[in-house]
């Protein structure tokens, strides 16, 4: 998808999917990162907090090479998109063009601590709604890709958006994503148009039950976390 197709989508929608965005080897890659507990600085037990049930855990520093790239690309593409919600919605906040410009601005407000993931899921687990908001510094848009094949590797397990709508009732997206792609969304609010021009809306995102299989996700959130 071009990086205007991807603008035109995300303000039509509030999300993108962009297909085949990770190749099947490197889905395998960093599936089989999931058990090495050095390549990660803090894992959590979702229903210990309430989150759900499942097990994430976030990579430590430095992340890894296809993890590092994948989020520099997708933040260079989103930058834009970011800038233009802020200025839709009057907001002072601008975003560097680049990643590195980004993170100098999260490391002045203390937040170090990278924030990309892996999320695992197995039969019974899912994943409540939240937002990944981790300081106050913080960029409008993330993404998450699907590592495993849905109904050969798991069933159930759908991504799930809950939009919030001034005056209007709250509105379901589900997702259809197959491994190797990734879902672009708003971190917490996105601008809609109305007839007397922009509105936000508030965004919520998470998983549904799996019904059967297990189910990895790679999460990319673009600020750090204090």
């Amino acid at each position: 998808m071009s990086g205007v197709g991807l603008q035109d989508e995300l303000d039509a929608r509030g999300y993108a999917v962009l297909p085949a965005l990770v190749r099947a080897d490197d889905c395998a890659a960093l599936r089989a990162r999931f058990d090495d507990d050095a390549a990660f600085r803090s894992t959590v037990v979702m229903e210990r907090h309430g989150y759900g049930r499942g097990v994430y855990r976030y990579f430590a520093a430095p992340v890894p090479p296809l993890v590092a790239a994948l989020r520099a690309r997708l933040y260079a593409e989103l930058a834009p998109v970011a800038n233009a919600w802020a200025e839709a919605l009057r907001e002072d906040v601008r975003y560097p063009a680049t990643l590195d410009g980004f993170l100098e601005r999260c490391r002045e407000a203390g937040q170090t601590r990278p924030t990309p993931l892996l999320l695992r899921y197995r039969a019974g687990d899912h994943n409540a709604l939240h937002r990944d908001l981790y300081g106050d510094v913080a960029f409008p848009l993330q993404a998450t890709v699907l590592l495993d094949e849905p109904g050969r590797d798991f069933e159930g397990g759908e991504f799930v958006l809950v939009e919030q709508r001034p005056r209007k009732q709250s509105l379901a997206h589900v997702v259809p994503l197959r491994r190797g792609d990734a879902v672009v969304f708003p971190n917490a609010v996105r601008p809609a148009r109305g007839a007397r021009g922009f509105f936000r809306t508030a965004f919520r995102h998470g998983v549904s039950e799996v019904r059967r299989g297990e189910r990895l996700a790679l999460g990319l959130i673009f600020h750090d976390a204090r």
